[in-house]
């Protein structure tokens, strides 16, 4: 089946005519490649380069299929996977589609997605798995993994005391607020934000009787949590996208700039958008707004909370890097994602949900999936009564509000 998809498009200003769908659906606005404007300096990474790198892919493994066999079998089962991997990565960036962002290089977000798919793999892989021989996988990529965690509780002396809140500071806390500063930055939107960080610290109190470490004191919630490491990363992202939202864009050639530092400033400035957009999410516009954006606020408090259950049922310590590497990887699959999301929310013109938005989606809920299947057994406790009816009556009112403020006569009136 032919396919005239080109591979770029951008934000909805930038769209200069609109294709077909090969599988005749719905029309899909795009900018061709044709119509980049490329530094001549580096036009060399711009072009198409697949049988030269397919015939040097080739040379490597015909070059290891006739060099001497290493009778060692987890070195080969380690080095199969790592070429599986790198092969896989390497098709990604010559053949996927272009996403929305394409600085430093449109290649650079194919790779990503490629990660992402990978990740998905593994995932839907865990799945046929029991929790007994999904541990002793985790146990094979690290001999440290496969130990159960010690229980730790945050709650224990609760008193309001410098020592107190001195004892709570660690490496973590700087993670925290990284985390949040990479929130802000794929948002994009204080109130947003602000209520995503209120209500995970409400999940906080919602499941501690799930897991211990969710217990903390008063102040370790409001005042080191929201206060402090929250909004710190949360100002500091919002500064960062202030700033690329009202910087000029200027894209001259390196060769055209006659200084030294203006090179060397055009060159970092490669590795900054192209072009910034400003989220406004409209949540009180309309019923379709109002639900994406409790969509949104959903698989951003999944996403949150899959990582805490993951490390408790796959028995992986806090401080182990294939947390951060998890951090990492759903924090660049999700800015083309809430980019490719917001545009099919807003622009009326996009009538395909992007393919980094649905992938993001698959990961946070297949990683949902997991947890549901490996918690059986885990968590005998019921929800506390408290708890249950909190979160009735705040479904109760979201509920309303939905109906007063978009199925009511009076605004019914107004929209028409």
């Amino acid at each position: 089946m032919s396919s005239s998809i080109s591979k770029n498009f951008g934000a909805s200003d930038q769209f200069s005519h609109t294709i077909k769908d090969p599988l005749n659906a719905r029309s899909l606005p795009v900018q061709p490649a044709s119509h980049m404007t490329i530094d001549p300096a580096v036009e060399f990474f711009y072009k198409s380069h697949t049988l030269t790198v397919l015939t040097a892919m080739l040379s490597v493994l015909v070059y290891v299929a006739i060099s001497p066999e290493h009778d060692d079998t987890t070195t080969n089962i380690r080095f199969g996977a790592g070429a599986t991997i790198f092969f896989f990565l390497l098709f990604a960036m010559l053949q996927f589609r272009d996403g929305p962002f394409i600085r430093p290089h449109p290649a650079i977000w194919r790779i990503v997605m490629g990660f992402g798919v990978l990740y998905q793999l593994f995932l839907v892989f865990l799945v046929f798995q029991n929790k007994r021989d999904a541990r002793y996988i985790f146990a094979c990529i690290d001999s440290k993994l496969g130990f159960p965690l010690p229980e730790r509780s945050y709650a224990e002396n609760c008193d309001l005391t410098w020592e107190n809140m001195k004892n709570q500071m660690d490496i973590f806390v700087i993670y925290h607020m990284i985390g949040w500063y990479a929130k802000a930055v794929v948002l994009r939107d204080y109130w947003f934000c602000w209520i995503l960080s209120i209500m995970f610290e409400v999940m906080e109190y919602s499941l501690q009787h799930q897991l211990p470490n969710f217990a903390e004191c008063w102040w370790d919630h409001w005042i080191l949590d929201v206060l402090i490491c929250n909004w710190g990363g949360l100002y500091l992202g919002m500064k960062t996208c202030e700033y690329f939202e009202m910087k000029g864009y200027s894209w001259r050639g390196v060769k055209e700039i006659p200084s030294l530092k203006g090179k060397v400033k055009r060159t970092v400035q490669q590795f900054t958008p192209q072009s910034w957009t400003k989220f406004e999410w409209g949540a009180t516009q309309s019923f379709k707004n109002f639900m994406a954006v409790l969509g949104l606020l959903f698989l951003f408090l999944q996403a949150e909370l899959n990582s805490f259950y993951l490390k408790y049922l796959l028995w992986i310590p806090p401080e182990h890097p294939l947390n951060a590497i998890r951090a990492a990887l759903l924090f660049f699959c999700s800015m083309p994602g809430v980019r490719e999301a917001y545009q099919y929310l807003t622009d009326k013109n996009c009538k395909r949900f992007g393919p980094q938005a649905w992938l993001a989606i698959a990961n946070i809920m297949t990683e949902s999936v997991i947890i549901f299947k490996f918690s059986r057994g885990e968590f005998p406790d019921p929800a506390p009564t408290h708890v249950i009816v909190f979160w009735s009556l705040l479904m109760t009112a979201l509920v309303g509000y939905a109906i007063v403020q978009f199925a009511s006569p009076n605004r019914q009136k107004k929209s028409n």
